[in-house]
């Protein structure tokens, strides 16, 4: 009768596509299935490189007049930044975040991000979760919204919690850590 039981379960288990955290899973990721969707928790850095021969971020357009307001209003940025499974730099390579940000206020330092992070390690290798939210940086933590995906995040919401790990005031230079939480459907 134990068997039976077992057997009906391993079944079931199976056929609602239901799926148990596998080896294959990586260390910076937690994947659990509830039956009817997937809750995916990230956690990783994201490298902010303006300065050097070589940035991973870029101003591609500014405003006509200067402006004096915290961040420089108006400015964007264009970015491919490395993203870590911790946080210094010669830490295994994650992925990227690619797209921009740009300084959405006048009289605060809120970034305005619109970014696809796009991984290529483990079982996530070709997936990705697209990110667009303000940021307003000069909170300790920042909440943002996960509005979509690709590969095991198609059809993705949730949210992400940024912290700085570090900056280099007089550069722009930065390191961000990042814990998402993310919802798809099985």
């Amino acid at each position: 009768m134990a068997k039976l039981i077992i057997t009906i379960f391993l079944l079931c288990f199976v056929a609602t596509g239901a799926r148990a955290q596998t080896s294959n899973d990586v260390s910076w990721a937690k994947r659990v299935d509830t039956g009817s969707q997937v809750v995916t928790t990230l956690q990783f850095y994201f490298h902010d490189t303006l300065s050097g021969s070589n940035p991973s971020a870029v101003r591609v357009a500014q405003p006509q007049s200067s402006s004096s307001s915290l961040g420089g209003f108006g400015n964007l940025m264009m970015i491919d930044d490395p993203l870590t499974e911790g946080p210094e730099k010669n830490s295994k390579l994650i992925g990227h975040a690619r797209g921009m940000y740009g300084q959405a206020a006048q009289n605060d330092l809120e970034l305005i991000m619109v970014l696809n992070y796009g991984f290529i390690d483990g079982i996530y290798k070709d997936s990705s979760f697209s990110l667009l939210s303000l940021n307003p940086a000069m909170k300790t933590v920042r909440e943002m919204t996960i509005v979509g995906g690709t590969g095991l995040f198609r059809l993705a919401r949730g949210y992400a919690l940024a912290q700085t790990y570090w900056i280099d005031p007089t550069t722009g230079d930065a390191i961000v850590g990042y814990n998402a939480t993310i919802v798809t459907y099985i």
